[in-house]
């Protein structure tokens, strides 16, 4: 499947799109930290949850429940929130 990565979160996967294999989304999420170390600790925190200033897309629907099915057609983005002051 392929996982568009945001800017903030390259410095990890050095390109704008990357592929990664698995079920579901959480499956999905550790594959890419297999092939990136560290980018899920970014994405979820200690709780196994989607961190509060991230929000990922399955194809174009916003998802919370990293239990949601994929297949290998789907797309997912991770968009990270702007803040600062």
């Amino acid at each position: 499947m392929v996982i568009h990565i945001p800017n903030p979160l390259r410095s990890y996967t050095s390109d704008e799109k990357v592929q990664a294999e698995g079920h579901t989304i959480a499956e999905v999420l550790k594959n890419l930290d297999a092939q990136f170390p560290g980018i899920r600790f970014r994405v979820i925190d200690e709780q196994d949850r989607i961190r509060r200033h991230i929000k990922i897309f399955l194809n174009e629907e916003m998802v919370d429940n990293l239990k949601e099915p994929i297949e290998s057609k789907d797309t997912l983005h991770i968009i990270c929130a702007l803040s600062g002051g």
